[in-house]
């Protein structure tokens, strides 16, 4: 008998909301973020700017590596386009103009967090959609 939960609704949030402190730690237009503060101090770096800059690589890694294992180039070229069209049809609809540089900035950053969450989240989502299991490439004999 299995004990497999599957994915819930807070699970995913949770991902999200971890995918949402990584990207908007690295770059945000408030001012406020990795890639501030590493330029405003780029001639005299510090121990923490160090640390603080691998801490967040080794979140990218993670979140990267996932996504594109768990969408692949198909699954990442469909969500792109999604967003895309999602985005022109904002902007056709006229509830945001054009030339807000920042406010696209913003739905930017938004719409990569929920690609990475829904990367992380895949191999839960396709399981519950499809009953197929997602495993990894194994190495060895077993």
């Amino acid at each position: 008998m299995s004990t497999y939960k599957g994915l819930t609704l807070s699970g995913f949030l949770l991902r999200f909301a971890a995918a949402i402190m990584l990207v908007f730690s690295t770059y945000n237009p408030s001012g406020y973020s990795y890639y501030h503060w590493l330029s405003e101090n780029i001639s005299s770096p510090t121990p923490l700017l160090a640390l603080a800059g691998v801490v967040l690589l080794i979140g990218w890694a993670i979140f990267l590596r996932a996504t594109t294992r768990s969408l692949g180039f198909i699954g990442l070229s469909l969500a792109a386009a999604f967003f895309g069209i999602l985005i022109w049809m904002i902007v056709d609809a006229g509830w945001l103009h054009p030339d807000s540089v920042t406010a696209f900035t913003y739905i930017f950053l938004v719409i990569l967090c929920a690609i990475l969450a829904v990367g992380i989240s895949w191999s839960h989502i396709r399981r519950r959609m499809t009953g197929q299991v997602d495993v990894d490439e194994v190495d060895g004999d077993l």
